[in-house]
């Protein structure tokens, strides 16, 4: 905005901003002729209409900017019930309707106790047993004197926490040797009894230690500076820069092996989700501290096994993705972010390269930011913005639909229905974008899905695509949630520990794993075994069947 101060209205002469700066206004309108005043209408006119233009762009991103702070986070559209927009039976469009209630025909109802809950919570969990019996003399009668029967039994169950205990472990190792061979002066051999090799050498780190930081830095998201305060409180001093060099070594001695291995894996695949965000290093050589750098996460479609892997690096370039899926062949999910282009070497799967897959979830979002932004409920600019929702809703319904059946099934249904439907709302937005302003929300969201096209129509190529990529935006929840508690990392090695352990935590969580556990195991057995092999460092990735029992997640 701009301030004009009060001597300025006396000026013979006003400029205004700089895109106005070579126009003149004049205020002595009585020197100036009938072409000149003419020409001053039409440059205040046009100027009215940019500010105006200005004001409303403000005005959505104040409206939009207080919707996403204070409002409800989800996208659930409000029906729009002045307009119908697919001229269907009431059966198909029940979703965009509500009814109105009919006071006569509500009931209360209460919910009963669901038989079993507690049983259900208490299951998988070791039980104690605490029994309460009459002692010999009370077991007699109090009204005829004879003795007492067991007639049943009463069972009250509770949960009850065992505080974290810190204990210490000592490895005593024998050495033995020959007392005939000292006496002889032959050579005396020395042998020592077997122990195993320890995670970190020379440090008080154990597999239970490594698991514990870990799982409460990269699954509760607890930083590590409480988490030493935590410890503090056990009466053990541990500085936070121990533990993150703990995490270091251990992250980069043990799990990047099974990281690389998950990776090269990950290659074989035929279709992928990707996403990036966001990420602070305060150390990085010759960069400033408020520099930012991302984290990229890749991950398999819901036809193959679960792989999540994490990258950092340190900028957004398309480069690093091509880098990173370097040999990959066939489908990804992504969002608009225009650097996913560079990976697109060949359209088609067929001819050895990649074709990208868009994603309806931000197609539809924009519509949502729209009808925040517009803060309206009626009105030309809401029915447009409830036309385009409706269109994004038809398509997620049928998608609904066909969820639980087979690639070929999804693929006819898609072709049969969903193809109808994309077209017509390809039409509607063309006729709709020359009668919008284009830098407004509305503007954006169908300029968003026009530039989009390809991309958004290429889950029609087969079966077993998604239509959107919030499989991959749910993944990198886990990270954005952790970055909340602990902001940044220090270094980039710290980065890249962080990046390896998330993989190895999520990939675990969506195999039926237990992170804490599955994370001791590992910290026990590959110090003690030979990383280099690639058939032994299999038996260890979170899908492996030779893993044991202990790792398994106790709620599936």
């Amino acid at each position: 905005m701009v301030l004009l101060h009060s001597s300025l209205v006396f000026d013979t002469v006003l400029w205004y901003d700089k895109s106005m700066k070579n126009v003149k206004i004049s205020r002595d309108l009585s020197s100036l002729s009938r072409e000149e005043l003419e020409q001053q209408v039409m440059q205040l006119s046009s100027k009215v209409d940019e500010l105006s233009s200005k004001l409303s762009w403000y005005e959505e991103q104040y409206r939009l900017s207080r919707a996403q702070r204070f409002g409800p986070s989800s996208e659930q559209t409000v029906p729009f019930e002045q307009m119908s927009f697919f001229n269907e039976a009431e059966s198909e469009s029940s979703a965009f309707v509500i009814s109105e209630p009919v006071l006569d025909e509500v009931k209360v109802v209460r919910k009963s106790k669901q038989k079993g809950h507690k049983d259900k919570i208490t299951k998988p969990l070791p039980t104690e047993t605490i029994e309460y019996r009459l002692s010999a003399e009370d077991m007699e009668c109090p009204q005829c004197g004879e003795m007492l029967h067991e007639m049943k039994k009463e069972i009250r169950k509770e949960l009850k926490v065992i505080p974290a205990q810190v204990m210490v472990t000592e490895h005593v190792r024998y050495v033995y040797a020959c007392r005939n061979c000292e006496k002889s002066g032959i050579t005396t051999p020395i042998i020592s009894a077997q122990a195993p090799n320890p995670a970190i050498k020379n440090s008080l780190a154990s597999p239970t230690m490594l698991a514990h930081i870990m799982t409460r830095k990269y699954v509760e998201a607890i930083p590590l500076y409480r988490q030493e305060q935590q410890f503090q409180r056990f009466g053990i001093n541990l500085s936070r820069q121990t533990l993150a060099n703990w995490v270091i070594k251990a992250s980069s001695s043990w799990l990047a092996s099974l990281y690389q291995a998950m990776h090269k894996e990950l290659l074989t695949k035929e279709i992928l989700h990707a996403d990036e965000t966001v990420l602070e290093v305060l150390c990085e050589p010759g960069r400033e501290a408020s520099t930012q750098s991302y984290m990229w996460l890749y991950r398999t479609s819901r036809e193959d096994t679960p792989i999540v892997l994490y990258e950092y690096t340190q900028g957004r370039s398309g480069d690093y993705a091509k880098k990173f899926l370097k040999g990959f062949k066939g489908y990804i999910h992504t969002d608009g972010y225009v650097g996913y282009h560079k990976l697109v070497d060949n359209p088609e799967p067929e001819g050895g390269g990649i074709t990208l897959v868009g994603c309806w979830a931000h197609a539809r979002r924009k519509y949502d930011e729209a009808l925040k932004a517009l803060g309206a409920k009626e009105g030309p600019a809401a029915a447009t913005i409830h036309q385009g929702l409706e269109y994004c809703n038809k398509l997620f319904k049928l998608e609904e639909e066909i969820k639980n059946t087979s690639p070929e099934e999804r693929m006819k249904h898609r072709l049969e229905k969903a193809k109808p439907l994309l077209e017509e709302y390809f039409a509607w937005a063309e006729k709709n974008e020359p009668i919008v302003l284009p830098k407004s929300k509305l503007g954006e969201a169908i300029s968003y899905s026009l530039k989009q096209r390809k991309y958004l129509e290429s889950f029609l190529l087969d079966g077993r695509l998604e239509i959107s990529n919030n499989r991959a935006e749910r993944s990198i929840k886990p990270f954005v949630i952790g970055r909340k508690n602990w902001l940044f990392s220090n270094t980039p090695k710290g980065a890249d520990a962080s990046a390896v352990i998330y993989s190895l935590i999520e990939t675990a969580k969506e195999n039926g794993l237990n992170p804490f556990p599955y994370l001791q195991y590992l910290f026990e057995q590959l110090p003690n075994v030979d990383i280099q092999d690639p058939e032994i460092l299999k038996k260890y990735l979170p899908w492996s069947n030779e893993l044991p029992s202990m790792c398994t997640n106790l709620q599936q």
